[in-house]
This record gives structure tokens, sequence and C-alpha cells, in this order.
């Protein structure tokens, strides 16, 4: 699917799963060996993520009820015990830009498409 920044109209990667259940949950994007920047995973019911055994980067976003961005973690790396945000109850997952800077700020609501 398409993730969109549906405040701008921004897309922010074009090939994102969708985690519903607890086994795609629990797995995340733990397989991937690298996670482009055009990639993800959006976790639904889940307010914090870690990156142990992962071996790719990756930027992350927790969402609200309404998918809109509560906060924001840059280029996290693996091997990261917990990244949390108290009222998120998503997050989305995807591989770091790097030096490049998403078009994505706190308030802004995402969309799958």
């Amino acid at each position: 699917m398409l993730l969109r920044n549906a405040s701008n109209g921004t897309v922010l990667a074009t090939s994102v799963a969708r985690a519903t259940n607890a086994w795609s949950r629990g797995v995340g994007l733990l397989g991937h060996k690298s996670v482009a920047p055009t990639e993800g995973l959006w976790i639904d019911g889940c307010s914090a993520v870690h990156t142990i055994f992962m071996r790719a980067t990756i930027d992350i976003f927790f969402l609200d009820k309404d998918q809109r961005v509560l906060k924001i973690a840059s280029s996290v790396a693996p091997y990261r015990l917990a990244v949390t945000c108290r009222n998120a109850v998503s997050v989305v997952e995807l591989g770091a830009t790097g030096e490049t800077v998403r078009d994505v700020l706190v308030g802004d609501r995402l969309a799958l498409e």
C-alpha cells in the first residue's frame, strides 16, 4: 500500500504492509536485511517498538486514534531496547532516509491507500 501524509498530500512510501494480528506485529520488519526508505510497516494496536535483532535503521512515527503523528523517532539504529509513546495506538516503521528529512510534522495525519 501507499503511505501518504494526508495533511499535505506528500507520498511518504510506496510499499507499506499493515500488521493487524499478533504474529505480524511481533515479527514486524525483523526478517528484512534492509528496508528502503520507500518500504515499511503500519502496526495497529501498538505504542512501543524495539529494534533488537533488526539489521536496518528505521524511522518511526507514533500515531493517535485519528492517525495523527504524536512523535517521530528518526534513524533509530538496530538493537535499541524500546522506543515508546504513551498515547499512540499505531506505529509506522519506514526505512530510514538518513540525511534526507521526510515531509512529516507532529500533528500531520497519515493515511494508507
